[in-house]
C-alpha cells in the first residue's frame, strides 16, 4: 500500500469536518448551548440578520451554514474581498425572484463584510429591511468602527470567542477518529505531543489547525503506510511556521498594545515581554512601541521613579540608531525596567484635574504679586507688589499664594507612598509645616 485511501479527497479537511449542527460547534457555548441566544433563535425559527464578530477560524462561517441548514433557507455566500456591488445586487435579485415564486427565503453570508466600504454596505439596507434576505456578516474587526451605523442597527451582533487549546484538540481528535470525512478508516500512530503542537501552532484558528493536520498526514503518508510512529520531528520537518496573527491597522493591533500596556501597569514582567515579542513577531513598528512606552513611563510610573522616562527615551534612541532586530533588545531592557518600577499615576491624575479646572474657570489672571513689573506703569498698577522671594526664607519656601485668588485652596497633586514619590510626599509635608511657621 503505497498511498492511503484518504489522500483522494480534494476538499480541505476543515471543510470535510465542518460541524453540521450547533451541538458540534465548539468553543462558542455562550451562544450555542441550550437556552442560549443562538440556540433559542433557531428553536423559534426566527432568524434575524446577524453580524458574527470574532477572530479567524473561530466558527463564523460554520455557524452561518448551520443556521441555513437548520432553517432550510437558501444559502448564498459572498466574500467582500472578491465581490462588489454588482455581485451583491445579482444575489438580491435572485433572492427576490425566489420569494416572488413562492420559494424559500435566502440567507446571504458575507465573509469579511468590513471590507465593503460604508457606501457599498448601503446596498444591503433595502433588502434587509423588506425581508428579501437575512444577512449574516462575518468580521474580524470591531463592527462599531467598521460597519455602517444604519446597517448595524438592523443586525444583531454576536461576539464569538477565540478557540482555546482544548477546543482545537477536540477538533483534531475528531478528525483523527472520523471514518467518513477524517482519517478514522486508517491506522495512524501519533506521538502524544503531535496534536498539542499543532494546536499551539494554530493560535486559536480551527480551520488552520485542521488543514495543518491534513498537510502533515499527506506528507507523512509513507511512514503511515509503513505503520511507523509519527513524532514531533516529523511534524517540524513537514511544516512551515505559521505567520503570527496580527494586523497593524486592525482590532488585533489595538488588542495587543492594550495587553502590553496593562501588563506593564500590573508589573507583570513576563507578560510584558511576551506581548512585546508578539508585536515584533507580527511586524509592528518598534518606534510605535517605543512611543507607547514613553507615554507609559509618564502616565503610570511618573515620579515614583523619575528615571523611567529617561531610560525609555534612551531605549527609543537606541532602537532608532540600531534598527530591527538589534535594537529590539534595548526596548526589551526598558520593558523590564518599566514593569519592575514602582507605579504612580499621580502626575496623570493631577494634570487631568488641572486641565478640567482651567477649562471650567476660564482665563483667570495670576495674582498681582507674582506678575513681572519691568516698567514704572506696571509697578504703579501693583504688579509685583508684596512678592516674597522664596530664597530668603528657611527651606527655600514661603507662605505665598501663587494660584488665582478664587482657586487658592485647590489641590491637584496627591503623591503616592511608593518609590520616589514617598520622598516627594515627605518634602511637601515639610514645606507645609514651614509655611505654617511663617504665619505665626
Amino acid at each position: 500500500m503505497s498511498r492511503l485511501a484518504f489522500a483522494a479527497p480534494t476538499s480541505p479537511l476543515a471543510d470535510r469536518m465542518r460541524p453540521q449542527t450547533l451541538a458540534e460547534v465548539v468553543g462558542q457555548e455562550h451562544l450555542t448551548a441550550k437556552g442560549k441566544l443562538l440556540y433559542a433563535t433557531l428553536e423559534k425559527n426566527r432568524i434575524p440578520s446577524l453580524i458574527l464578530w470574532g477572530p479567524p477560524g473561530c466558527g463564523k462561517t460554520t455557524i452561518a451554514r448551520v443556521i441555513a441548514n437548520k432553517t432550510k433557507y437558501r444559502f448564498e455566500a459572498l466574500s467582500a474581498v472578491l465581490a462588489g456591488v454588482k455581485e451583491v445586487r445579482e444575489v438580491m435579485q435572485k433572492a427576490r425572484g425566489e420569494l416572488d415564486s413562492g420559494g424559500e427565503g435566502t440567507i446571504l453570508f458575507v465573509d469579511e463584510i468590513h471590507r465593503f466600504n460604508k457606501g457599498q454596505q448601503d446596498a444591503f439596507l433595502p433588502f434587509v429591511e423588506d425581508g428579501t434576505i437575512t444577512l449574516i456578516g462575518a468580521t474580524t474587526e470591531n463592527p462599531s468602527f467598521e460597519l455602517n451605523g444604519a446597517l448595524l442597527s438592523r443586525c444583531q451582533v454576536m461576539v464569538l470567542k477565540p478557540l482555546v487549546k482544548d477546543d482545537l484538540l477536540l477538533l483534531l481528535q475528531r478528525a483523527i477518529d472520523d471514518k467518513k470525512n477524517g482519517f478514522g478508516q486508517n491506522k495512524i500512530n501519533l506521538a502524544p505531543e503531535v496534536l498539542p503542537e499543532i494546536a499551539n501552532q494554530a493560535d486559536g484558528d480551527a480551520r488552520y489547525s485542521l488543514n495543518l493536520l491534513d498537510s502533515f498526514i499527506e506528507v507523512a503518508n509513507p511512514k503511515i503506510a509503513a505503520g511507523d510512529l509519527l513524532n514531533i520531528d516529523d511534524l517540524t520537518k513537514s511544516l512551515n511556521r505559521r505567520a503570527t496573527l496580527y494586523d497593524k491597522t486592525g482590532e488585533f493591533h489595538y488588542n495587543l498594545i492594550s495587553a502590553f500596556h496593562k501588563s506593564l501597569r500590573g508589573s507583570d514582567v513576563d507578560a510584558s515581554l511576551y506581548w512585546l515579542a508578539r508585536m515584533f513577531e507580527g511586524g509592528e513598528d518598534g518606534l510605535y512601541i517605543a512611543r507607547r512606552m514613553v507615554r507609559f513611563a509618564s502616565e503610570d510610573i511618573g515620579n515614583a521613579d523619575p528615571q523611567a522616562l529617561a531610560i525609555t527615551l534612551q531605549a527609543k534612541e537606541s532602537y532608532h540608531f540600531l534598527g530591527s532586530p538589534e535594537g529590539e533588545l534595548a526596548l526589551a531592557q526598558a520593558v523590564i525596567y518599566l514593569a519592575c518600577a514602582p507605579k504612580s499615576n499621580s502626575a496623570y491624575v493631577a494634570f487631568k484635574k488641572a486641565q478640567e479646572c482651567a477649562k471650567k474657570n476660564g482665563p483667570l489672571s495670576p495674582p498681582a504679586h507674582i506678575l513681572n513689573a519691568p516698567t514704572k506703569l506696571m509697578k504703579d498698577l501693583g504688579y509685583g507688589k508684596g512678592y516674597l522671594y522664596a530664597h530668603d526664607y528657611e527651606g527655600g519656601v514661603v507662605n505665598q499664594v501663587y494660584m488665582p485668588e478664587t482657586l487658592k485652596d485647590e489641590k491637584f497633586f496627591q503623591p503616592v507612598q511608593r518609590g520616589y514619590e514617598r520622598e516627594i510626599a515627605r518634602r511637601l509635608e515639610y514645606w507645609q509645616k514651614l509655611k505654617g511657621s511663617h504665619e505665626q
